[in-house]
């Protein structure tokens, strides 16, 4: 019987305007599950940078939290960040969303310049150096790329673009995938896929994530 893996997996809020996009979400926790794995989320406890009306496509006023609104997607079992520790994982996901860049750190306004949550980059400084499998999604690679870049990363987000070029100053290598393709940096551990950077169905959404979720799997049987 093959060994079961423990995935943590980190949400930045619910829905794609403000938060995790929930489809990527639930394709991931499907994907692990599915394939007889455990995960557990997480979500800083931290306010969200905006609130997205989706049904008018504009941004609201309201105040929100990123944990109170990652425990929708969680079905309220989710554990603030600070509390997450490497030791007790083999590998961690990071869905995408605009959260991910608006929560998590504000590059969708401050590019390269921008600010990183401090417990997202403890994270997932912890995590590579303790050789857990990393999962990312979308936009949600930026992240890595950001605070990863000086380590030669490999990573996707689908198609190359100016955001692309600029990561890879850092020192990051973008490759360029399909929709629901994977890019394997083997060495480092890391497993990208595109999702909503290029997927334009569900079905898409759904076979990435269990392709990035095979792939971290190969990694973790290599041990």
């Amino acid at each position: 019987m093959n060994k079961q893996f423990r995935f943590a997996v980190v949400l930045s809020g619910c829905g794609r305007a403000d938060g995790s996009e929930i489809y990527e979400t639930v394709s991931a926790l499907y994907a692990i599950s599915a394939s007889n794995n455990i995960y557990q989320c997480f979500a800083p406890d931290i306010p969200q940078s905006k609130v997205a009306d989706l049904y008018n496509r504009r941004e609201t006023s309201e105040k929100r939290n990123v944990l109170i609104e990652s425990a929708r997607l969680a079905r309220g079992n989710i554990i603030d960040l600070k509390k997450f520790n490497p030791k007790d994982y083999d590998a961690i996901v990071f869905p995408g969303g605009i959260g991910a860049v608006t929560n998590w750190c504000n590059y969708a306004t401050k590019g390269l310049a921008c600010e990183i949550n401090p417990e997202i980059q403890r994270v997932i400084k912890e995590s590579f150096s303790n050789r857990l499998v990393i999962c990312a999604m979308c936009i949600a690679p930026t992240l890595l790329a950001l605070v990863l870049g000086d380590k030669k990363i490999r990573f996707t987000l689908g198609a190359d673009s100016v955001n692309t070029k600029e990561l890879e100053t850092l020192g990051a290598v973008h490759k360029e995938t399909s929709a629901t393709g994977v890019c394997v940096d083997k060495e480092n551990r890391i497993c990208t896929t595109p999702a909503y950077m290029l997927a334009t169905n569900i079905s898409e959404i759904f076979t990435g994530a269990e392709k990035m979720i095979s792939e971290a799997l190969k990694i973790l049987n290599e041990k």
